[in-house]
C-alpha cells in the first residue's frame, strides 16, 4: 500500500521534512510493509524553501547579506540543477524571525537582503526564479530590493535616500540606470499566500505593519509612504499598484516584483505543488496524511493541506490531516477532500510542552490514523 506523506510544517516546532519524517515513522510503527513517498509541502510563503528544494534533488547555496535593519546574517537560497532556477524564500534575508521583537519596526526595515540575494542568484548563472514571499519583517515597498539590484533614489534636493518603510515618503526621483540588466532576461515566479492590494484597509501598512512592530501613528505615516511610494511607479512605469491584488504582499514587495521584473503572481500552494510534483506522487496511493501546525476554517484559505486535499480529491484519494490543534467549523475542508483531521495532542499539556514533543506526538497520532484506516478497509 502505498502512502503520500505531504505536510506543511508545524511552525516552531518541525519543519515541513522533519513532520515528514515523523509522520513516516508512524506509519511504519503501524504497517511495515507500507511504501511512503514524503512530499513536503507549504504555501508559498516562509518555510517554502526546503520543501521546494527537497523535492527537486536541488541544493542550497550559502551567502551573507544584509538583515532587515542592516546587519550581515547568513542566509541561503535553493539552486535546482536541472534548470539552474534559483528558489529564493525572502524571509532568509529580510524576515521578521531575523529581528528580536524589540527591534521591530517597519519604519527602519529594507528587503536589501533580498535583493542581493537575487543578485548572488543572477551571478550563478541563474535566469529562472521561485520567490516565496511571506513572513518579512518589513513594509518598504520593494525598494530596498531594488536598491540592492542598482536602482537609486533621491530626494527633492537630490540627495541619495536609503530604502525603509519610513523613507520612503522622502523619494521624489527613482533613477533606474543602474539596474541590472539581467533582470530584463530573466523569469520570476512569485509565490504569494495573500491577496492583499498595496494601499487601503486591507494593504500591507494596514494589515500587516502592526505585526511587524508598527505604532498606529507608525502605520498611518506608513500608509500615507506606500501612496507616496506608488504614484511614483505609477509615474514611471505606468502600472497602478494602489489597489492591485497581491501587490500588499510581503510589505509591498510583491508591487516592485509586479512592476519592474518580468513576473507573474501565483497563489503559493500551487506554486509548492506544480514544483514539488505532487501529482505525480500521488498516482497509485491508497492514503495521503497532510497537517500542519493548526487546522481550521483559515485553512481554507489557501493553506498547504488545503492544495494537498483537493489534489488528492480529484484522483479519489483519501486525506487524514494531523494538527496540533484542531478548530471548528471544517465543512468546506471536508467538501474539499479532506476526510477527517486529529490533533497530535493525546493529554493535557501546556502549549510548550506540545510544541517541544511535537515530533513524538506526531508519530504516535500518524501510527494510530493508520491503524484507524486499516481497520476500515
Amino acid at each position: 500500500m502505498k502512502i503520500v506523506i505531504a505536510p506543511d510544517s508545524f511552525k516552531g516546532s518541525l519543519t515541513a521534512p522533519q513532520a515528514a519524517q515523523a509522520i513516516e515513522r508512524g506509519i511504519h510503527n503501524a504497517f511495515p510493509a507500507a511504501v511512503t513517498v514524503i512530499v513536503p509541502m507549504a504555501d508559498g510563503g516562509e518555510g517554502s524553501l526546503e520543501p521546494i528544494v527537497h523535492s527537486a534533488g536541488g541544493t542550497f547555496v550559502g551567502c551573507t547579506v544584509q538583515g532587515p535593519l542592516g546587519t550581515s546574517v547568513d542566509a541561503a537560497y535553493g539552486m535546482l540543477s536541472r534548470d539552474k532556477t534559483a528558489v529564493i524564500e525572502m524571509a532568509r534575508a529580510s524576515g521578521l524571525l531575523l529581528v528580536s521583537p524589540a527591534e521591530r519596526n517597519p519604519m527602519l526595515t529594507s528587503t536589501y537582503g533580498t535583493g542581493e540575494l537575487i543578485r548572488h542568484a543572477l551571478d550563478q548563472g541563474c535566469r529562472r526564479f521561485i520567490l516565496a514571499l511571506g513572513g518579512s519583517a518589513t513594509n518598504d515597498g520593494g525598494a530596498g530590493m531594488l536598491e540592492a539590484l542598482g536602482m537609486s533614489f533621491y530626494d527633492a534636493s537630490g540627495d541619495v535616500i536609503h530604502s525603509a518603510g519610513g523613507n520612503l515618503g522622502r523619494i521624489a526621483v527613482i533613477d533606474d540606470t543602474g539596474f541590472d540588466s539581467r533582470i530584463a532576461e530573466s523569469d520570476f515566479l512569485i509565490a504569494c499566500d495573500v491577496n492583499n492590494p498595496l494601499l487601503g484597509a486591507s494593504g500591507a501598512s494596514a494589515v500587516y505593519a502592526p505585526q511587524k512592530g508598527a505604532s498606529p501613528g507608525d502605520i498611518e505615516r506608513l500608509e500615507q509612504n506606500m501612496h507616496h511610494w506608488a504614484d511614483l511607479i505609477e509615474a514611471k512605469m505606468g502600472l497602478r499598484l494602489h489597489d492591485y491584488p497581491g501587490a500588499g504582499a510581503a510589505g509591498g514587495l510583491a508591487g516592485a516584483f509586479l512592476a519592474l521584473f518580468p513576473s507573474r503572481l501565483r497563489p503559493g500552494i500551487e506554486v509548492v505543488i506544480a514544483s514539488t510534483g505532487l501529482r505525480d506522487h500521488l498516482s497509485g496511493a491508497a492514503l495521503v496524511i497532510t497537517g500542519e501546525g493548526r487546522i481550521d476554517a483559515q485553512t481554507a484559505s489557501g493553506k498547504a493541506p488545503l492544495g494537498v486535499a483537493r489534489e488528492a480529491k480529484s484522483l479519489g484519494i483519501p486525506v487524514i490531516a494531523l494538527a496540533g490543534a484542531v478548530g471548528p467549523h471544517l465543512d468546506a475542508l471536508y467538501e474539499d477532500g479532506i476526510s477527517c483531521a486529529f490533533s497530535i495532542v493525546n493529554a493535557p499539556m501546556t502549549l510548550e510542552e506540545a510544541m517541544s514533543r511535537a515530533s513524538e506526538l506526531l508519530e504516535h497520532a500518524a501510527e494510530q490514523a493508520v491503524r484507524a484506516f486499516l481497520a476500515g478497509r
